[in-house]
């Protein structure tokens, strides 16, 4: 009996000391969020029919971009299909419009200052094989047709060696030398551009890029970037800025003068055993192509190293015609190896469930869908997930445990309706601040349906938060939708985040999104930011908090405060930090950081600085506890963190002022 009574004594006080300290940090924000918006509310139609007259261009797979282009203080969006549109933000109404040379621009344009002299410019690539530079006014700058007769639909820009200007990289459909690198003055960039041919045994197989199949990034380390080429394939192209080929480990085997095989001389099939014999056996050894797969380069459990992932169309390469049977991702180390660490093991792709295979890659029945791989860390653990839509009509998110989570993959396509659905590249935020990131996409529909498109808003676990209808075709077309990824950007004087969509037929459109001016913008675009690099261009300081000595002070009591800014992923170049101190405690000096600049004036503790690539900064300073009344009472310190990139987040420290600590009990019974 007097077991059980002590028992019992331990559960009330556990929980006692329970309901005791939920009181306490209910209220609180968390260390690494701002204050929080209960409820994604439903998206409101801002205009419709940007650049459209009594019927609009198609819009294909280019995403818009919305960015203060002539540095008025006002924010412009800028798309293209066959023209390039130039509207105001706040009001949708046409600035400007021009027909760049050649015809459908495919892929996303790009908007940045490619030289780094203050002035942006606007870059598209566009069919017949033309590439574009235009100035903020629409002026032509430069032009280059490296592929006549055909189309170019890799579109990406990236300080390939780290000399502070942006390089241009274009890809063609056609089967050789389809890789371009342009420096930004429009002359080919030294080295072995253009890629890649001729096939050879050594030098490797590639083909037509179908896609935006292009991705940039530092995955070795050296400081500078390589160049990702899925292709018309079952290779993957890797190359150094110069053009030369990446190698791949020896585990692939080795050339005959011993030297080890580029990246596009080794297969990709379904099992790694296949990869490192060579070749498969087909009908029972399956394989992807590429054709249609826009990568990333990410670091998808932040430990400083960038993987390589892309999505393949496995097929069984033992019927003829093929047989398309699903698409899934895969994750590469730059030596081509699959990536296995963390705990975690993709040397085995994930498992494909029973509705995996295509509705239709017929685009007379419905446009193709693309599976363009995006990767985001959506429940805030610090590993990122992977997500791509798929010609099932689904969205997928993949956890690295190889698994989808929650409700995904969540379907667009509704077999009632008796037509298909695919959705878009999609896009990611935290919109309300929780710390849980939203996916947010659009759909479109089977051509004759006279049926539209959805704008979705899903949860990180992919339950649909809000489902909206795009705006119907102007004109004569009997289908609509969206094929691009959304935009988000702020672009009117409120603070909340709007979606723009370059929709098929009712050109370009944008919503409010009410609620979200918190928000934290993550993977914001097409191809993740205006250079459409496939790539993060910072890092992320969702893991940054602030730290107090002591958390049980009374008057006259010296704290320190203490600022954990703690980057995983590439540098940020200017970053800020605000800490207004609240009423109840005042500044008392010691006033350290361990890089950048910090500052005092008036209640106010700042810091400016760069934040480098995985690298943490530590800002410190102490504080008196004033006397400011009777009894217990709560301080919250807030610390406002700017990133230089748009985002912005809140750290919160609390101090309880003539309060008490609260134990649980300890029990011991020798027996």
């Amino acid at each position: 009996m007097g077991y059980k009574r002590n028992l019992a004594i331990s559960l009330l006080y556990v929980f006692f000391a329970y309901l005791a300290l939920t009181w306490l940090i209910a209220p609180l924000p968390s260390s690494s969020q701002a204050v929080r918006v209960p409820n994604i509310l439903a998206p409101q139609l801002k205009w419709q029919y940007g650049g459209c007259t009594s019927w609009c261009q198609t819009g294909w797979y280019s995403s818009p971009a919305a960015i203060d282009l002539d540095r008025d203080g006002k924010v412009e969006v800028i798309g293209a299909s066959y023209s390039v549109f130039i509207l105001d933000g706040a009001t949708g109404s046409l600035e400007k419009t021009w027909d760049p040379p050649g015809g459908r621009q495919w892929p996303s344009l790009v908007v940045v200052d490619l030289e780094k002299d203050g002035d942006l410019e606007i870059v598209t690539a566009q069919s017949d094989g033309y590439l574009n530079v235009f100035d903020h006014f629409g002026n032509n700058v430069w032009s280059r047709q490296p592929t006549p007769g055909y189309e170019l639909r890799s579109l990406a820009t990236y300080d390939l060696d780290g000399n502070g200007d942006l390089e241009i990289i274009v890809a063609s459909t056609r089967s050789e030398d389809q890789w371009f690198v342009y420096e930004h003055d429009g002359s080919l960039r030294p080295g072995e551009w253009p890629q890649h041919g001729p096939d050879s045994n050594t030098n490797g197989y590639t083909s037509g890029c179908y896609n935006e199949n292009v991705a940039a990034g530092d995955t070795d380390g050296d400081g500078r970037a390589e160049i990702f080429g899925p292709n018309d394939t079952h290779y993957l192209a890797f190359f150094n800025d110069d053009g030369t080929q990446v190698r791949a480990n020896s585990m692939y085997g080795l050339n005959p003068d011993g030297s080890n095989k580029f990246w596009s001389r080794v297969g990709v099939h379904v099992d790694h055993s296949v990869d490192i014999r060579g070749y498969a056996q087909c009908g029972t050894e399956h394989r992807p192509n590429f054709a249609a797969s826009a990568p990333v380069i990410v670091d998808v459990n932040r430990d400083g190293s960038q993987e390589a992932i892309v999505v393949g169309n496995v097929y069984n390469c033992g019927t003829s015609p093929y047989t398309s049977l699903y698409e899934i991702p895969y994750i590469l180390n730059s030596d081509r190896t699959r990536w296995s660490k963390a705990g975690f093991d993709w040397t085995e792709i994930p498992l494909p469930d029973s509705n995996a295979a295509p509705l239709t890659e017929n685009w007379e029945i419905i446009e193709n869908n693309q599976p363009n791989a995006v990767a985001a860390d959506l429940d805030g653990d610090g590993f990122f997930e992977i997500l791509h839509s798929s010609y099932d009509g689904r969205m997928h998110a993949y956890w690295l445990d190889k698994t989808e989570h929650g409700s995904w993959p969540y379907s667009v396509f509704n077999p009632a309706e008796g037509f298909y659905r695919f959705a878009s590249e999609p896009t990611i935020a935290d919109l309300d601040a929780d710390g849980h990131a939203e996916v947010v996409f659009a759909s479109w529909v089977e051509k004759g349906s006279n049926q539209t498109g959805y704008l979705h808003i899903l949860d990180y676990l992919g339950n649909p938060l809000q489902v909206v209808s795009l705006p119907d075709a102007l004109g004569n077309p009997d289908w609509n939708g969206a094929l691009a990824a959304p935009t988000l950007a702020n672009i009117d004087a409120d603070p909340d985040i709007e979606v723009i969509l370059n929709t098929a037929h009712s050109g370009l459109v944008a919503y409010d999104l009410p609620g979200t001016s918190q928000a934290r913008l993550i993977w914001p675009t097409g191809r993740g930011n205006y250079q459409r690099s496939g790539s993060y261009l910072h890092g992320d300081l969702t893991g940054s908090r602030k730290q107090v000595s002591r958390h049980f002070a009374s008057p006259g009591d010296l704290l320190t405060y203490t600022i954990h800014l703690m980057n995983s992923g590439p540098a940020f170049p200017s970053a800020s930090m605000t800490d207004t101190l609240p009423v109840g405690v005042q500044f008392a000096g010691s006033l350290h950081a361990t890089s950048g600049v910090v500052g005092y004036s008036n209640g106010t503790v700042t810091w400016n600085g760069s934040i480098a690539t995985n690298g943490t900064v530590q800002i410190s300073f102490q504080a008196l506890v004033d006397n400011i009344g009777a009894g217990s009472y709560l301080i919250t310190n807030l610390a406002n963190l700017d990133d230089g990139f748009g985002n912005q987040m809140t750290l919160s420290a609390y101090i309880v002022i003539d309060g008490f600590g609260m134990y649980l009990p300890f029990f011991l019974r020798l027996y």
